[in-house]
């Protein structure tokens, strides 16, 4: 799988948590996942599971095809 693809899911995640003024680890804590690995998937390290795409998405209130 292309980084490039990461690292836009990151980007995309990054923006939407800021934008609602939540820290990572309250970000971690609303879907129930350590703060190191919010960190991990907006710098592209990891490549999530759809279920934590669609707690994140749930979490921020984002419909799921916004972070694409």
């Amino acid at each position: 799988m292309s980084n490039s693809v990461l690292e836009h899911f990151g980007r995309r995640l990054r923006q939407f948590r800021t934008q609602q003024g939540l820290t990572q680890e309250a970000l971690a804590k609303k879907v129930g996942i350590h703060p190191n690995y919010i960190s991990d998937v907006e710098n592209g390290r990891r490549n999530i599971s759809l279920r934590l795409v669609a707690k994140l998405s749930l979490g921020l209130g984002v419909a799921i095809k916004e972070f694409f």
